[in-house]
């Protein structure tokens, strides 16, 4: 065989492995690109139900099995409510912190989805933790409102996530609504520490914390974290769904389909 005919069947088998090899590469990549939306899909669906199912048991624990407070009567019950939706309120701000310095750091979309779904949690786990408050302390208060330090802090803290997810929607690339959305949400968890130390800095009406001095304990503490338990699994299932669908925008909006 001839030295050029040689030379191009080489050649040719190299391209042929090189495409080979390329293929699949692809198709790994695409693999991944499948495999990890299906994951998340089920871990927010694992979380969903778990969580649900968690949050009935401690529902009918609250309202069937354990007795009335002592002090508070029936309206007691709400400890099984309003401490859950607090904490999902703190978690959401949380990692949309974490995840907006994240983002202001390495610049990766990953975490402004993350961000931008933990504000809108936050925003409305902070108004349900408004809400829930009033209805404990109606009794007590005799009154829905009081500017007591614990509630006014937390409808600043409203009013900065309603903020932060309004700066989000501005017009501008993703790169400046994420740039936007980040110093929002780091504006508004400097908020956190005032909201959670309000009952120690200033004379509160909001009682102090019951769990960590121990006034909680028996079946009512079961309850109590069980209900915690659940509040958390559902964050961690809308965190999962919102962030997926955040990413999902984007991608219409790269690909011209958001216009």
């Amino acid at each position: 065989m001839p030295e050029s005919q040689t030379a191009r069947s080489h050649l040719t088998g190299v391209e042929d492995h090189t495409r080979g090899r390329c293929g699949g590469v692809r198709q790994a990549t695409n693999l991944g690109k499948t495999v990890r939306p299906m994951n998340s899909q089920i871990a927010a669906r694992v979380c969903a139900a778990v969580g649900g199912l968690m949050l009935v048991v401690a529902a009918v624990l609250g309202l069937f099995v354990v007795g009335p407070d002592v002090v508070q009567g029936d309206y007691g019950r709400m400890l099984y409510v309003h401490p859950g939706v607090a904490w999902t309120m703190y978690s959401a701000i949380a990692v949309a912190t974490v995840s907006s310095i994240a983002w202001l750091r390495t610049r990766r979309p990953h975490w402004d989805h993350m961000a931008g779904a933990g504000i809108e949690i936050a925003a409305v786990f902070a108004f349900l933790a408004l809400v829930t408050g009033s209805i404990w302390g109606r009794p007590t208060w005799n009154s829905w409102w009081q500017w007591d330090p614990r509630i006014t802090s937390t409808t600043l803290l409203f009013l900065l996530t309603i903020g932060a997810l309004t700066v989000r929607r501005l017009e501008g690339t993703v790169e400046q609504r994420a740039r936007r959305s980040a110093v929002a949400v780091l504006l508004a968890a400097v908020t956190v520490p005032i909201v959670h130390f309000s009952v120690d800095w200033w004379r509160s009406l909001h009682q102090k914390k019951s769990l960590a001095e121990g006034k909680i304990n028996g079946l009512q503490l079961t309850t109590m974290l069980l209900s915690l338990a659940g509040f958390t699994l559902v964050f961690a299932a809308l965190l999962i769904v919102r962030a997926r669908t955040n990413r999902w925008e984007d991608e219409a909006l790269d690909s011209g389909l958001g216009d």
